[in-house]
């Protein structure tokens, strides 16, 4: 039976890029029945349409959802970004952001499991007198005993299967007394119910240099919403660049649809040249067929990825490459 997804190519790049990863997961043997969706910037840009309640509902009866990257010039910013991608973490609970980075030839194999839908990006926060000398601004984070708890719990599964079994909580618990202290807690007390799990703290600005000098010595990480953007970035940067950064904007529990995207934007100064790198969406979908059950598929294509990546010739001659070796 085909798995229901809907597909989101988005502006710039990303139709490009997601074409390539279709491609790759039609080889790889499975069959998806795709629904487009056209959103993003310049969708925005033609008749102001960002998300509607009414595509959020057809979208909860889909299998998950593969995105491939919006943002346009002329668009301000947050309109896409608060509207279509943070509507799509709030409204579907995608409560896990998670990052994979690997890297054979620098040995790196990390994971980066950022909370996902709380902290400084839940919109706590105003303005009073705007536009005076006076002016105000507040932004808060927000974080629950939930929040934190389903995200530190999520990592501790996760870690619990790897080779190394070790999670690293990372955030600044020395100066963010009152929120960094509910996640220490939280990680302690969830980490006795995990002995076979070795733990460790960094302080987000230590994991900054340690992720640049030795980012071998992490297995999984667990951070939240904000330290999670920064970290996951320069956790791309540090492992063959930002052509494979891939991610996975998790519901868990199953109550709706996950979300599926290389987060390398939407890079509209190439778009249309065919030399953007695919291999963040391939990847990406492969995390998407995981999701899906398709492990044996997943393994493959994930493999083949980051083996062809870097395959000279362009867009489509990498997703061609990767596709054959499947």
């Amino acid at each position: 039976m085909a798995h229901k997804v809907g597909i989101m190519g988005g502006d710039g790049i990303g139709p490009e890029v997601i074409a390539e990863g279709l491609k790759v997961i039609a080889a790889a043997g499975v069959e998806l029945e795709t629904v487009d969706y056209d959103l993003g910037g310049a969708r925005y840009l033609r008749d102001g349409e960002i998300l509607s309640d009414s595509t959020l509902e057809e979208w909860r009866g889909l299998d998950a959802i593969y995105v491939g990257a919006v943002g346009t010039p002329g668009v301000p910013p947050g309109v896409i970004e608060r509207g279509l991608l943070l509507k799509m973490r709030f409204e579907l609970d995608l409560y896990i952001n998670q990052r994979p980075f690997v890297s054979a030839e620098d040995g790196i194999d990390m994971t980066v499991i950022r909370e996902n839908t709380e902290g400084a990006y839940a919109g706590e926060g105003g303005i009073l007198r705007k536009n005076t000398p006076f002016e105000v601004a507040t932004q808060g984070s927000v974080n629950t005993r939930m929040g934190v708890e389903r995200a530190i719990r999520y990592a501790f599964d996760l870690a619990s299967t790897t080779e190394r079994k070790h999670l690293t909580l990372c955030h600044k618990t020395n100066v963010l007394n009152f929120s960094g202290d509910l996640w220490q807690r939280t990680f302690n007390e969830v980490a006795e119910e995990y002995p076979n799990v070795d733990t460790d703290y960094n302080h987000v600005d230590a994991a900054c240099i340690y992720f640049v000098q030795a980012p071998q010595q992490y297995d999984v990480i667990v951070t939240d919403n904000l330290f999670g953007d920064i970290l996951t970035d320069l956790g791309g940067a540090v492992s063959g660049g930002i052509g494979f950064a891939a991610s996975a904007n998790l519901n868990p529990a199953r109550t709706g649809p996950s979300m599926f995207e290389p987060v390398h934007g939407s890079a509209p100064d190439i778009a249309g040249q065919g030399i953007a790198n695919p291999t963040a969406a391939i990847i990406s979908g492969a995390m998407m067929l995981r999701h899906l059950g398709e492990d044996d598929a997943a393994d493959r294509v994930t493999a083949a990825a980051y083996k062809l990546g870097d395959t000279q010739g362009g867009t489509v001659a990498i997703g061609d490459a990767i596709a054959a070796a499947l």
